[in-house]
């Protein structure tokens, strides 16, 4: 009989399951570079600001990278410093793999 994270861990390839996404999270563009070996390296960013203006974030310092799921939904997390009108803001970009799709999660 089994129990607990061993069957589910088991079931996902060997991956375990982060859970619910937790913090504010924001839609966002990115643009990316892919290495040759699949690596992703997000570039930078687009987000609506708070008056609906399109804000732009090159300036990215990515930390480290980890595959993760949500929800059983994978990911790939990007623990990165992003530089914003001159402030250090550390966050998350999160690329949701199947739908191809990436939030901001402020922390």
């Amino acid at each position: 009989m089994a129990f607990g994270i061993a069957a589910d861990a088991g079931a996902m390839g060997g991956k375990m399951e982060t859970g619910l996404l937790r913090g504010t999270q924001r839609e966002i563009a990115c643009e990316c570079w892919c290495t040759s070996t699949g690596k992703i390296t997000p570039l930078m960013i687009k987000l609506k600001d708070e008056e609906g203006q399109i804000q732009t974030i090159r300036d990215i310092t990515v930390h480290a990278q980890t595959k993760k799921r949500y929800a059983g939904i994978p990911s790939i997390e990007y623990d990165c410093t992003l530089v914003i009108r001159d402030r250090y803001i550390r966050a998350w970009l999160i690329f949701f793999q199947t739908e191809g799709r990436w939030v901001l999660n402020l922390r």
